[in-house]
This record gives structure tokens, sequence and C-alpha cells, in this order.
């Protein structure tokens, strides 16, 4: 039985107002990011919580327990609630992101009687139980079958990219392009440039950066020039790291990281607009610079960058982004890393519960090896380039981000 007709989904946005209001209950943004390890997100759970005991106080009082899509699918195999998983939960701006449970501070800012209402966050490598008999009878699944509480695309993505020890760091270059790193402590970004989360695997935390102009500021400047993907490739590989010191800030659309409402493409005193290979070369590296500054916060040395989405397939990219971090760049072939890292955690509580537990990392290593013919070793030579690049596209920035 629901206790509403419809439920909202990560793309809502509506929930600014409740956002500030749970951040004024709780002390102030920075409070909230220090307990809940990111501040008010209207795509997280907790406004939206917020927002329907405000506008349908009546149905929110029916309400017996609120579940996550994760933690209602596992319910549903278990047939029995089970509860939201740290990883999920860390989504919610109502989990203690170092205690890795519900914080009573951010559950009172949020609604009346909130507390009852969630289940508690269960261990990473808790088994839920069996199987309900209804998936045995009816589709003829074994009874031994165990429920593990599920999570989230991103956190599950974490384990299915192998990021499970800290200063492993994994990049999808697609339509946005996303940072992923596995940290050893719980570390925020004050100036709200990447999201937190609690680990799947019990033991870390990931953090998360979104940079909107990925795949869109590369066609952008393609399509600019008329060009196809392999003469756009041809260009880069005509240009030296560095660019003769000509950069870009790539904001062909509003970006979530630097935070800048309003589009507008910035190029420096010496990048001529019409110059086809200088601007190739430019917007390439300053993804790859501003990959490197963004995460920062992290306080994570990169030993290594695993490597997926559409844009992996160019190797001249991927060389950029190996000489930029100074660290080898593997390409990584799992097509679908959240769903392989739901099938990993299920894989690791099962052994669990058998009697035979194994450790994080052999657990991931026979599905997250990169194919050694596939790493991109990077240049030394191109390290004092690109440390000197860096500074420049740092006071370029902070003189045209607001």
């Amino acid at each position: 039985m629901f206790s509403r007709a419809t439920a909202p989904i990560w793309m809502d946005t509506s929930t600014t107002t409740q956002c500030r209001q749970i951040e004024e209950q709780v002390g102030g943004s920075m409070e909230l990011l220090n307990l809940t390890g990111n501040t008010a997100f209207e795509r997280f759970s907790g406004p939206q919580i917020r927002k329907f005991w405000q506008q349908d106080p009546a149905g929110f009082a029916q309400t017996d327990c609120i579940a996550l899509v994760s933690s209602y699918m596992a319910s549903l195999l278990a047939g029995r609630l089970v509860g939201v998983d740290a990883g999920d939960g860390s989504g919610t701006n109502l989990m203690d992101i170092r205690q890795r449970r519900w914080s009573a501070r951010a559950l009172a800012a949020t609604a009346p009687e909130l507390t009852e209402k969630l289940l508690p966050i269960p261990p990473a490598d808790a088994v839920a139980g069996a199987i309900s008999p209804y998936y045995v009878s009816r589709y003829g699944l074994s009874p031994a079958c165990q429920v593990a509480p599920f999570s989230g695309d991103n956190p599950s993505s974490l384990i299915g990219l192998g990021l499970v020890s800290p200063g492993r760091v994994a990049l999808s270059l697609g339509t946005s392009d996303t940072l992923f790193a596995c940290l050893d402590q719980a570390r925020t970004s004050t100036t709200g440039e990447g999201a937190l989360f609690a680990s799947p695997d019990g033991d870390h935390y990931m953090a998360l950066i979104c940079f909107l102009n990925g795949s869109l500021a590369r066609e952008a400047v393609r399509d600019q020039f008329n060009l196809d993907w392999q003469g756009f490739t041809e260009l880069l590989s005509q240009t030296p790291p560095g660019n003769d010191g000509r950069l870009m800030l790539p904001y062909f659309s509003a970006e979530i990281v630097p935070h800048i409402p309003q589009p507008g493409v910035i190029r420096d005193g010496s990048l001529d607009p019409d110059n086809a290979a200088a601007n190739v070369r430019a917007v390439i590296e300053a993804q790859a610079l501003s990959s490197r500054l963004h995460s920062e916060w992290m306080e994570v040395p990169v030993t290594s960058l695993s490597v997926t989405g559409g844009a992996s397939a160019n190797e001249q990219i991927l060389k950029i982004f190996a000489d930029v971090h100074g660290c080898p760049v593997h390409r990584f072939q799992t097509a679908n890393s959240a769903a392989l890292g739901g099938a990993l955690r299920a894989g690791h509580a099962h052994m669990k519960a058998s009697g035979n537990p194994v450790n994080w990392t052999d657990v991931v290593a026979p599905f997250t090896q990169a194919d050694a013919e596939s790493t991109i070793t990077p240049d030394p030579g191109a390290r004092a380039v690109y440390d000197q690049a860096l500074e420049r596209y740092r006071a370029l920035e902070r003189r045209h981000a607001p």
C-alpha cells in the first residue's frame, strides 16, 4: 500500500526552499556538510521528504515506512522491509556520514516523527534474508538464494570500477565527465565541488565530481570546425603539450563544477577562436586540468586513472589526461559498472554469510583488471609543462568564475 500516488525521482529540482530550511534548522550549510557529507541538494531525498510533509501532511502521517528505490526493490525480493544502505543513504542529507547511521539532528530538521519511518541502516556486508517464497514458486529461484541490501548506481559503480583502496580514481568521459575516487576518510569540499558518499564496501568513502561540459564541449569544438573524430584526433596530435600557453574555459553549457550559471566560452588572449588545432587541444587540456584542479580537495595522491565512456576510445585524449595527472591511464572495459558493482556486492555478502569471507581487493580483481596493452603512461617531460599550465588555468578560472 502506497501513501502517495506518485514519487519524485532524482531529476526533480523543486525543493530549493526545503533545502534552505533544512540547512537553517541544523545551523547552516557548512554544519550540514560536516554532518552528512553534503550541503542540502535539491535532488536528494531529505528535501523531498520535507516537501511531502509540508504539502501533504495527512499522507505523510499515514506513511509507516519510507524507502528509496534501492531499498524498495530489495524489500520486494526479500518479502520483508529492508533498510536503506549507507551508500544510498549518503544521498539523502539525513545520514551521519562518519557513523553511517541516521542523524537525529538531520531527521529533526527535515520532518517530524521521521525516525519512526526509516529502518536502521544495515551493515554494508549484511544479508537481508532469503528470497521470498513467491519467487521460488513463481520463477523457480533457489530457496537458498540470499538478498543483500541494494544501493544506488553511483556507489555501486565505485565497486564495479574496482575502487576499493584509497588513491584509485576513475573518470567517465561521457556527455558529462564524472570523476570517482576512493577516500580513506570523510573529506568534504567546502566550495561544493563534489559530493561525498559512504562506499558500499563498508570501510571507505566515495568522492564524486561531475563536470557537465564533457562530450558536450568536445562535440561543440568538433562541429565548430566541421571535423569528424578522425580529424579532431589528427589536429590534437599536431599540437604540443601546454598548447603554447593557450587556454580555454569550455563553458559551452552552464557548468556544475565550478558553478557557472550561464554558458559562455572564455579564451585567453593568445587563443585565436579561428585556430582549429589550438582550440581542439585547448578544450581537452581544459577538461584534464579542471579534473586535476577540482579534485585537490580530496587530498588523494592519484596513482592511476581508470577511464570509461565514449571518449575513452581516443588514445590522444587519454594521453593528455595521463600527462596532466602524471599517472598511468587504463581503459576500463566494463560496459555497466553499476550492475557489475551490484553483482560483486552480492557475491561479497554471500561469501561472508557462507562462512568464507573474502577481502574486497580479491573480490573485484578478476573483474576490474585493465588490459595491459591499453595502458597509457605519462610523459615525464610533460609534467612540468602541465604544472605551470595548472596555475595559469587556476588564475584564469578565478578571474571569470563567480
